[in-house]
């Protein structure tokens, strides 16, 4: 092999690429959680010139999973193995980039609040199902890139900075949507400063995806390998792999945990403004730095659990620690004193633990229980299981919270908070049940380091 192939292939070119495949990702956590911190909003449609209430938000907030369960994933999955990252990953990024657009233009279009609804929630539908697949082929790509190398870091940074996002948009969003005093109306414009801002970010992702597809091609003409995972009929994918995947175990115990442990954090994530504030009587942007611990404790200790999880292994009790600490958090959210900020921030220090723990644990194990052949339709059906969770909660909670709201009764946060208590109940049924399965199989190596020696 010559030295431009050595260096195509070398540790420093995987850094770069995972540093370009982390760009679009950033945009699309941004979008995705653009409304979280302000989502107290909602509550007073009345005020608001788009007309939404909390239900409304909640039902729009639900489109980011409905293409992905009613088979969009999967088929796009499908199509990631068939035609691999470069084709299918171009496809939505782009239509990840045409929903955010969408939604941004519902907002400010000056239809009726049902009509502004309609057009948000197909804008939401696309952007989720081209994020989620987006979202795959970085996963992929990662697992292409780092084979045999920090694969956990690897996927732990793309998740650090990615979630960085996030806390962006937590922060940024209440400066962009900045409060008014009582009685005063949101207009479209300010309403959608954050969505407008977010699609500006998808497009400079865009931009990077396509610098990525360049060194991917190259990576896969150095190698001599192809951008299809399959070198053979043999090792061709075939429709019934989908099949055998459904029937491992394994496979399904990381994939329904992942469903509730993530619904435990993102679904809650989209109404923190609504739960916290009430809950520790606290101004909107003390909440908005409050739930921003989240993704910055990311951004920390996701790296550090990653490179704990490549050099000493034991991924399944990461995640079964990481559950704990997700039920002890919303159990303070439940229980804690009324009024009382220090429970909050103590609650969101327990959930940023768990969210950098059963990720970093999580995502390299499945590349140990799946061929690579599968390896796309494996995270989509992941993703899709996933979806079916985040969906229904974050329907559940916005209908919670505006029929508390309609009654006046204050209980709304309490009762979403105890809705996720049994979220994180099952989430800790299933990392326990992983574990024990993990140490009857040994073979699997799923508490093996990933890092070859």
């Amino acid at each position: 092999m010559d030295r431009t192939h050595k260096k195509i292939l070398g540790s420093k070119a995987a850094w770069i690429a995972l540093a370009l495949l982390v760009v679009p990702m950033f945009g699309s956590y941004f979008f995705d959680d653009m409304f979280s911190s302000v989502s107290y909003l909602f509550e007073h449609p009345e005020f608001l010139e788009l007309g939404w209430n909390s239900a409304d938000y909640g039902f729009y907030t639900s489109g980011y999973s409905t293409l992905c369960v009613f088979g969009g994933l999967i088929v796009c999955g499908m199509l990631l193995d068939k035609w691999g990252v470069r084709i299918t990953g171009t496809i939505f990024v782009g239509m990840m980039v045409g929903g955010a657009a969408l939604v941004a233009w519902a907002i400010t279009s000056g239809m009726a609040p049902s009509k502004s609804l309609s057009a948000a929630y197909a804008g939401c539908m696309l952007f989720g199902l081209g994020s989620e697949i987006a979202g795959v082929g970085v996963t992929r790509s990662i697992a292409k890139w780092f084979k045999g190398r920090e694969m956990a870091l690897a996927m732990g940074l793309q998740l650090a900075i990615a979630r960085l996002g996030t806390a962006f948009a937590l922060i940024l969003s209440p400066r962009l949507v900045a409060a008014k005093a009582a009685g005063e109306t949101y207009t479209l414009a300010e309403t959608a400063r954050p969505a407008f801002f977010g699609l500006m970010l998808l497009l400079v992702g865009a931009v990077v995806w396509a610098v990525f597809i360049a060194m991917d091609a190259r990576f896969d003409r150095a190698a001599g390998t192809s951008d299809r995972t399959a070198t053979s009929k043999e090792d061709a994918f075939h429709f019934s792999d989908v099949l055998k995947v459904l029937g491992n175990k394994h496979f399904l115990m990381i994939a329904l945990l992942c469903v509730f442990f993530y619904s435990s954090i993102i679904s809650f994530k989209k109404f923190a403004g609504a739960i916290l504030i009430p809950r520790f009587d606290i101004p909107a942007e003390t909440a908005s730095w409050m739930v921003s611990m989240l993704p910055f404790a990311t951004v920390i200790f996701a790296p550090l659990f990653g490179i704990m999880v490549d050099r000493i292994g034991h991924g399944t009790r990461w995640m079964l620690l990481g559950s704990v600490l997700a039920l002890a958090a919303h159990l303070l959210l439940s229980f804690a004193p009324q009024g009382v900020p220090f429970w909050g921030y103590l609650a969101m220090v327990f959930l940023g633990f768990g969210y950098s723990l059963v990720p970093a644990a999580m995502w390299p194990s499945v590349p140990k229980i799946v061929p690579d052949k599968v390896l796309g339709t494996a995270y989509s059906l992941i993703y899709w299981i996933q979806n079916l969770g985040l969906m229904l909660f974050k329907m559940l909670a916005g209908l919670i919270l505006g029929k508390a709201a309609a009654k006046a009764a204050g209980s709304g946060p309490v009762r979403v908070e105890l809705m996720f208590v049994g979220v994180c109940l099952a989430a800790l049924l299933l990392s326990w049940m992983l574990r024990g399965s993990s140490a009857r199989h040994p073979e699997l190596q799923l508490d093996e380091p990933n890092k070859k020696k």
